[in-house]
């Protein structure tokens, strides 16, 4: 790994920010976002739904508590490269087994430090998320953004099938009980419930598991008859995961026919959009999206408002909700949709992200929701 060495970002629209390169020396081409959270940058840097992203990090000093085996979503870095305001080098925690700089390195994930993350944030907020790319190893504008406008568009791009299992697993880890948000005051019975997997993040799954669940993981082109006869399932998870929804037509297909089965639905983020989808609404790209751990939602049945962990750059559109659609949750900021239900089938979504990680715990009811829903329906 080398660190100091001059690397730089450039957008699309031809804003040019110079800085320092840490983690892999080398090139890489994404879109552009940025993430609001203070903390959780391992768990949002092995996030599936990051795929094919690059991520700028609001907060400005990253890698002070270093990385663990531990807290991690996936098994792999997902992002396609990382922005901070300053880098780290030294970390302190008792749980820390490495630097940042290292942990990039070893997944060749490049990096940029010392750059004007607010200037970058408020720009993408003026113009909205973009295409981009770092290099350490070519400092030619001219040659970078060619290299950038021949590269894709994220509308369009399905990028599920590049971060979905190949084959079916099971998975029995939970998560610390000391940091639940609700004492888990349900009646335990060993659900099965079978997860779609779009980009699942582990913490989702350790959540079912808490709830002392019976999950099977299978991919996400598995068609749904074959889902119904070999699992017998209780209920039917769609998971998070990156890209534009609409291009995903297999999951659509297959969630139908779910809904005609009468099968208990509950959906995340990727899968509350592919659920709105199913149900007749449609799906637009937001602006610069919203990620981080510090998003409103109004829950519209009793007007609390919860903090949520959120990363999504597509939204269900209001506008194209039909008949059929309950609209359980709103944004605070801008009154987007966060949450759906079916009026008459057991079918709920919403777009945030209640098993956290990072973020508050505020949510965490929606998962006793589910098997509340499950058990109604059996």
């Amino acid at each position: 790994m080398r660190i100091g060495k001059k690397a730089i970002l450039l957008l699309e629209d031809g804003k040019k920010f110079v800085g320092k390169n840490f983690g892999y020396d080398g090139e890489v081409l994404g879109e552009v976002v940025f993430n609001t959270s203070m903390s959780g940058y391992q768990e949002i840097l092995t996030d599936p739904s990051y795929k094919n992203q690059i991520v700028t990090m609001t907060y400005p000093m990253i890698g002070n508590y270093g990385v663990n085996g531990e807290d991690v979503e996936s098994d792999k870095v997902q992002v396609s490269g990382f922005v901070v305001k300053e880098y780290s080098k030294v970390y302190s925690n008792y749980r820390a087994d490495g630097s940042l700089g290292d942990y990039l390195n070893k997944y060749k994930v490049c990096g940029i430090e010392g750059i004007d993350t607010r200037s970058l944030t408020k720009h993408i907020r003026d113009k909205g998320a973009m295409r981009g790319i770092i290099s350490s190893i070519d400092t030619d504008v001219d040659s970078l953004m060619k290299k950038v406008l021949a590269s894709p568009k994220m509308e369009g791009l399905d990028l599920v099938k590049d971060v979905s299992c190949v084959e079916e697993y099971t998975f029995t880890e939970k998560s610390d009980p000391g940091l639940l948000a609700y004492d888990m005051a349900l009646e335990k019975e060993a659900l099965n419930i079978v997860v779609y997997d779009f980009g699942v993040k582990k913490n989702i799954l350790r959540k079912f598991n808490d709830r002392d669940c019976n999950l099977t993981i299978v991919p996400a082109k598995t068609p749904y008859k074959e889902l119904l006869s070999k699992y017998n399932p209780d209920g039917v998870f769609l998971s998070n995961g990156p890209g534009d929804p609409a291009a995903v037509t297999y999951a659509i297909d297959n969630i139908q026919g779910l809904l005609d089965e009468n099968m208990p639905v509950f959906g995340i983020c990727l899968g509350h959009q592919l659920l709105g989808i199913t149900l007749g609404a449609k799906t637009y790209k937001l602006k610069f999206g919203h990620r981080g751990g510090n998003q409103p939602v109004k829950f519209l049945k009793t007007d609390r408002v919860e903090i949520t962990s959120q990363n999504h750059g597509f939204c269900v559109d209001m506008e194209t909700t039909i008949e059929n659609i309950e609209i359980t949750h709103v944004n605070s900021n801008d009154n987007t949709i966060e949450g759906i239900k079916h009026k008459t089938k057991p079918a709920f979504s919403v777009q945030y992200h209640p098993e956290s990680s990072p973020g508050p715990h505020d949510s965490d009811y929606l998962f006793d929701e589910f098997i509340t829903l499950i058990k109604i329906n059996k």
